[in-house]
């Protein structure tokens, strides 16, 4: 039986790069973008594909992979009890915050915490998870076990976007909006250095290229058990947030699963406006794509608009 032609099997397909090129260079700021062909070549192209950019919320991608690893080891289960009190609340983001509030402290599964940190990108949430893996350093060393290359894992969400503001942080900063309170009466230029220092050596930078080849290892099952691999890529596949990033510009028919990552705005630059995830054809293959949107001074509307125009390319680009 003669052998089925694969296109551009070892390298990317004529015109995507160039494409993706002339977009990016019109867009303002500091922009990475990477995409992997998962299956069939691993190839990758894209633009500052091995600079770090913060991260922000994308990272909990890394702290469900440890706590994974370590259901996989047997070291947690998934319906192993975590308590939240008030005390272990962190800031922006995390719907669980009324519950704990309202309750003095509760009790979430692990399972639930993993479904709330990534489909909600509850921080709270995240960070008890965090926790209950042993910390940064487990991240971290999750990280360099598995050989994930240039990803960094920051301190934290409560102490990463204290320092990002130029505060120290205190835990009152968690109720209400003490913490915007608080970092309005910082002075702006000490503000402003300190969002400077974070953008030029993000201590959760990661590159764009690095992100691709840790989802394509993902996707492989490379990584996590095999159950493991299926319940993370399920989990992901339902994330609510940045509907209108990546997801928007992926075709009906192809299947989708991403992670987001919003970073502090100081007027008029946005910071750590991310997207990553993994878009699959309907004939199966796979490709992981990242847009990491360090700095821009650009409308939401137009982030949406390039991060759209990178996943409906790779679409358009496809078997072409």
């Amino acid at each position: 039986m003669p052998e089925v032609a694969r296109p551009f099997v070892g390298r990317p397909p004529d015109g995507l790069e160039n494409l993706l090129h002339e977009q990016w260079r019109l867009f303002p700021g500091k922009t990475g973008v990477a995409v992997m062909r998962i299956d069939g070549g691993d190839w990758v192209v894209g633009r500052r594909l091995d600079e770090l950019f913060p991260q922000q919320s994308v990272s909990k991608t890394w702290v469900a992979m440890t706590v994974l690893d370590q259901v996989d080891q047997g070291k947690l289960k998934l319906d192993q009890k975590v308590r939240i009190t008030t005390d272990d609340l962190a800031v922006f983001h995390q719907p669980i915050r009324e519950r704990v509030i309202a309750n003095g402290q509760i009790e979430e599964s692990v399972l639930s915490l993993l479904e709330q940190a990534i489909t909600a990108s509850d921080n709270t949430a995240n960070d008890s998870l965090l926790r209950t893996a042993g910390g940064p350093q487990a991240v971290r060393a999750f990280i360099a076990k598995k050989r994930l290359g240039a990803i960094r894992f920051g301190p934290g969400e409560r102490a990463l976007q204290s320092g990002i503001a130029g505060l120290e942080w205190k835990q009152e900063y968690a109720i209400g909006r003490r913490f915007y309170v608080a970092r309005d009466a910082i002075p702006l230029p000490a503000r402003r250095a300190a969002l400077d220092r974070y953008l030029a050596d993000p201590v959760d930078g990661a590159s764009p290229e690095a992100i691709v080849r840790a989802l394509a290892k993902l996707a492989k099952g490379e990584l996590l058990s095999a159950a493991s691999t299926r319940l993370l890529l399920d989990i992901m596949s339902r994330t609510s947030s940045g509907p209108n990033r990546l997801k928007a510009g992926v075709p009906a028919g192809w299947r989708f699963l991403h992670k987001t990552g919003t970073g502090q705005i100081l007027s008029p630059v946005s910071t750590g406006y991310n997207d990553i995830g993994i878009m699959t054809a309907p004939d199966g293959t796979r490709y992981a794509v990242a847009v990491m949107m360090g700095s821009t001074t650009s409308s939401i509307p137009e982030r949406m608009a390039f991060m759209q125009f990178v996943s409906r390319s790779v679409a358009a680009y496809h078997q072409r």
